[in-house]
This record gives C-alpha cells, sequence and structure tokens, in this order.
C-alpha cells in the first residue's frame, strides 16, 4: 500500500508543482489585470460582467455531461472510449450552448439587468471550444501531464489580457471581459488539443456510452450545482441590490477566489485522478486523505486570516478607497473560501474518484436548500454584506458538516485526520488574535498596515505551525541528533 501511495504521489506531485506554476503566473497576470481593468471599467459594467459570469461557470461544469471526469477515472485504456466520449461530449455542450442562447434574455431579466443578454451570449460561447477538446483535456490529467495544461492555459492567458484591456481602455464596458475569455478558450483549447496527441476517431459504443454517462451524468449535476451555489449570490444581489452593489459583491468574490483559483483548480487537476487511482485500495485511498486534508488546511487558513481582519487596507491598497463598500463583503467571503477548499476541492474529488457521484449531487442539494433563503433575507436586510454572511452561514453550518456525513457513510473515516488540524488550529488562533487587536494601528496607510500587522501574523502563525525541528533549520539552529 505504501509503494502505491507513494508512486501515485510522487507523479501527482510532479503534476501539483506544475499546476501550481502554472496558476500561480495565470492569477498573478490575472490580479494584475483586474487592477487596470477596475481603473478602466465603471462598477455597473463589472455587474453586468458578473452575471454572464455566473451563467458561464454553470454551463462550464456541466459543458460535457461529465465526460471529462468519467474519462480521467475510466479503469481501462483511453482509446477504448475516446471517439464515443467525443461525440457525447460534442453534443451536449452544442445543445446546451443552444439553451442557454434562447433563454439569455430571461436570465439577464431575472438577475435585474436586461442589458447583460449580450454579455451572456458571448461569454458562454466558451463551452463550444470545449466540446472539442474534453477528451483532450482528461487524457492530459490522466497521465499527470499537468506541464502542458498549464502551459496551454498561460498562452491563452497571455491572448485574453491585451484584448481584454485594449477593448476597456476602448470603452468596450463589460464586453472586454467577454471577448479576452472566448480568445483565451480559443487560444489553449488549440493547444490542448494538439498537444494532447489522442487521435482523432468519431464513432459511438452505446455499451461504452452508458457507462461513461452513468458515471458522468450525476457527476456533472453535481459539479453544475457547485456552480450554482457559487454564483447563485450574483444572480440574487442583482436582482435584489442593482448592479451597482453586484460590481461591488463580485469585486470581493473575485478577491476571496483567489486561493481556489490558484490552489485549488491545481489540487482538482492532480486530486481526481490521484484519488481514482488510490481508490482501487481503500487503505490507500485512506491514507491519502489523511496527508491531504492538513496540507491544504495550513495552505488556506492564513490566507483566509489576511482576508478577513486587514480586509478595509487589501481593497483600499489594490483598488483604490471606491472600492471600500467590497471590504466587508470580503471578510466573510473568507471563510467561504476555506469551506470551498474543504469541500469542493477535496471532499468532492474524494468522492468522485469512488465513483459515489450521486453523493455529490446530495451534498450540493442540501448546501442550496440552505444557501438560497440565507442569501435572500441577507440581501434583504444587510445588503451585499447581509448577501456574503449568508453565504458564509450556508457554508460553514451546512455544506460542511454535510461533507463529514457523506464521506462517512462511503467509509473515508476522519477521526486519523484530526492529529493533523492541531497545529493549523492554534496557528490560527495565535495569528488571528495578534491580527485583530492592532488592525487599524496604521489607518490612512493600508500598505503598511498590511506589511506590518499583516507580516506580523504570518511570522506568528509560521512559527506555531511547523514543527521544531523546521524551525530550528530556519533559524539556523542546529538540529539536535
Amino acid at each position: 500500500m505504501e509503494d502505491k501511495v507513494e508512486s501515485i504521489g510522487r507523479k501527482a506531485g510532479r503534476g501539483l508543482r506544475w499546476s501550481l506554476l502554472g496558476n500561480v503566473v495565470t492569477k498573478a497576470a490575472s490580479f494584475a489585470m483586474s487592477l487596470v481593468l477596475a481603473r478602466l471599467i465603471a462598477p455597473e459594467d463589472f455587474g453586468i460582467y458578473a452575471i454572464a459570469l455566473a451563467a458561464t461557470q454553470f454551463v462550464m461544469h456541466i459543458k460535457d455531461a461529465g465526460i471529462i471526469a468519467a474519462t480521467v477515472q475510466w479503469r481501462g485504456r483511453l482509446d477504448e472510449i475516446a471517439p464515443t466520449a467525443t461525440v457525447l461530449g460534442f453534443l451536449f455542450a452544442t445543445g446546451l450552448y443552444g439553451i442557454f442562447w434562447v433563454g439569455a434574455p430571461w436570465f439577464s431579466e431575472l438577475a435585474g439587468s436586461a442589458e447583460a443578454t449580450g454579455v451572456v451570449r458571448l461569454l458562454t460561447m466558451v463551452i463550444l471550444v470545449e466540446a472539442v477538446t474534453a477528451v483532450r483535456s482528461a487524457a492530459l490529467m490522466r497521465r499527470f501531464a499537468q506541464d502542458k495544461l498549464a502551459l496551454a492555459n498561460l498562452a491563452g492567458f497571455a491572448v485574453n489580457a491585451g484584448l481584454a484591456i485594449s477593448l476597456a481602455a476602448g470603452g468596450a464596458g463589460a464586453y472586454s471581459f467577454a471577448w479576452g475569455q472566448v480568445a483565451q478558450a480559443v487560444v489553449t483549447g488549440a493547444i490542448v488539443f494538439v498537444s494532447a496527441r489522442v487521435p482523432v476517431a468519431i464513432g459511438f459504443d452505446r455499451d461504452v456510452a452508458g457507462r461513461l454517462l452513468r458515471f458522468g451524468l450525476p457527476s456533472a449535476a453535481g459539479f453544475g450545482l457547485e456552480a450554482v451555489l457559487m454564483n447563485s449570490s450574483f444572480v440574487v444581489v442583482g436582482a435584489i441590490l442593482g448592479k451597482l452593489q453586484l460590481g461591488y459583491y463580485l469585486l470581493a468574490f473575485n478577491v476571496s477566489s483567489w486561493v481556489p483559483g490558484v490552489i485549488g483548480t491545481a489540487v482538482r487537476y492532480v486530486s481526481l485522478p490521484g484519488f481514482s487511482r488510490l481508490a482501487e485500495d481503500g487503505d490507500s485511498l485512506a491514507e491519502g486523505v489523511r496527508r491531504s486534508v492538513p496540507m491544504l488546511v495550513t495552505f488556506v487558513l492564513p490566507v483566509a486570516l489576511v482576508m478577513a481582519t486587514l480586509a478595509h487596507p487589501l481593497i483600499a491598497f489594490l483598488y483604490g478607497v471606491e472600492w471600500d463598500p467590497s471590504a466587508g463583503v470580503l471578510r466573510w467571503l473568507a471563510v467561504l473560501m476555506v469551506v470551498r477548499m474543504l469541500t469542493s476541492f477535496l471532499a468532492v474529488d474524494i468522492l468522485t474518484s469512488m465513483g459515489a457521484t450521486k453523493s455529490t449531487i446530495w451534498l450540493n442539494l442540501g448546501w442550496a436548500a440552505a444557501l438560497l433563503p440565507a442569501l435572500m433575507v441577507g440581501a434583504h436586510y444587510g445588503g451585499i454584506r447581509g448577501a456574503a454572511i449568508g453565504h458564509a452561514a450556508a457554508a460553514a453550518l451546512v455544506a460542511l458538516p454535510l461533507c463529514v456525513l457523506l464521506l462517512h457513510r462511503r467509509g473515508i473515516r476522519l477521526a486519523p485526520v484530526m492529529p493533523g488540524l492541531v497545529r493549523p488550529g492554534l496557528a490560527t488562533l495565535a495569528a488571528g488574535t495578534l491580527m485583530v487587536l492592532f488592525t487599524g494601528a496604521f489607518e490612512g496607510n493600508p500598505l503598511l498596515e498590511l506589511v506590518v500587522v499583516g507580516g506580523a501574523g504570518m511570522v506568528v502563525f509560521a512559527a506555531v505551525v511547523l514543527p521544531p525541528a523546521v524551525l530550528r533549520q530556519l533559524t539556523g539552529k542546529k538540529v539536535s541528533p
């Protein structure tokens, strides 16, 4: 068992390093682009884009009927299923796009901004590219060839940034985002198609199709519900509070999505194929979970602390004081960020790797049942801050316990994970107390507050979370034999 875990761990580790590198570079560049666009585009345009983004995030999660996940998880040879998987993915994606083209006006009206219709139709066009490249992307993931995926994404983003900034400077508003992302999808898709080296073959095997869909459709439904959960707040906030407040909300949501975007996306590239291989042996999977959870929590908690305690100086420094309404939202979305990493980017992938795709549906249905009322009540009584509180409460009080329950029912014991969470928990408490006590000490100088207060908090976090032997090595002290 240990040898298998180590072997898959090495492959997944290499893939994770490439995924992290690609995501860090892309997200850093995306962050720089957002700083430029925030000064070229009005908050109302951000609100229009948020509506189109909500639609796109949903269709991107269900675009292939779960064919990518089914192909990654497939226990046999890729050439057995590639022709059938290609046909299924293409038919589903093109049909879905047709539905959203027709329904774009209704969706935009529901979200409180009829002028978003054209942006919705344009931005959702990215799934037509995915219709062609789905099996190729899955093939690269199966091989842990995240280096090729990372390079494809970087090339696509370079085109996106150049086009979006140019259009924004020319006054294209929300269409700047949409055209940039469509161009990125085309460039990335072309590189993936070539680098995957999967022979072009069209065919249809009814038995293979049935097996793919039995796994893929529940998976797609689960991921689709996940997208609804993460983007329903855009629709609710837009409908209740209008596109200006939605623009502030979107900015905060984007900041809170940095870690899921960088670490979470990288983890998902390797966690699904990695856990799928480990799932062939229950003991190996349990060991993989025991190692993965504390590591993920240790990476996420310090970032969440900075967002929650230093939201106002963070927003003021990055985007300017005119975006300060986003800070009150960001504090609460930091809580959501932590739960998202544990549920969407870890628990869901574990369940999917075990073939328990229906469990992901129950998870997201239970989450949605709590989230939608929480969002509406929060938005009505507390504005965008209230909506964020509702989002965080539903995640922490409903989604997280549901994850624990569903994993337990599938035989994944979480008790062995708990000792690994003690240090991160104590580190969070110590660093958070320090940062709260000194928040506002450098009011009027957001950069100084971030550097001094945030830096001190991170030093305290590291001092508590790292084992003594590692601290002695870092400080140059000799480790006792």
